[in-house]
């Protein structure tokens, strides 16, 4: 028998106030429990246009890989601004401090992708890392 599970990213729950981010203006969906991911974990984010979070992050152990599907987007790596357009994937390794924003007039969706599974006990967020 085939092994596999099948979910709607709608029927994740929306954690963006749980991660203290503006849940009117952005949407994060942790997928790794719902699809039973044992290795690495999968993510989905919605940042609203003009959304301009200041709040950064850093890993441990965990490699993320980041997937700009829709809309246009500016991330900052240690302080370095890249510009993404759609279709675009960008790999961060786990000790550079990075934040993503909407840098148009539509939203910016992302789907990350992240190595190994480390949880929340890995992270370390990064208070005013973007101001400007």
């Amino acid at each position: 028998m085939a092994d596999y599970t099948v979910t709607r990213v709608a029927d994740v729950a929306d954690m963006a106030g749980e991660v203290g981010m503006d849940p009117e203006r952005f949407e994060i969906r942790l997928m790794r429990q719902t699809l039973g991911l044992q290795n690495f974990a999968i993510t989905f984010a919605r940042f609203a246009a003009g959304y301009r979070p200041t709040r950064g992050h850093r890993h441990t152990v965990q490699e993320e890989v980041y997937f700009l599907v829709s809309g246009r987007a500016q991330a900052k790596l240690d302080g370095v601004v890249v510009e993404l357009e759609p279709w675009t994937a960008v790999r961060v390794p786990p000790a550079t401090a990075r934040a993503f924003r909407a840098a148009g007039e539509e939203d910016a969706v992302f789907v990350t992708v992240a190595a190994p599974q480390a949880g929340f006990e890995d992270v370390e967020f990064i208070q005013d890392f973007w101001t400007e």
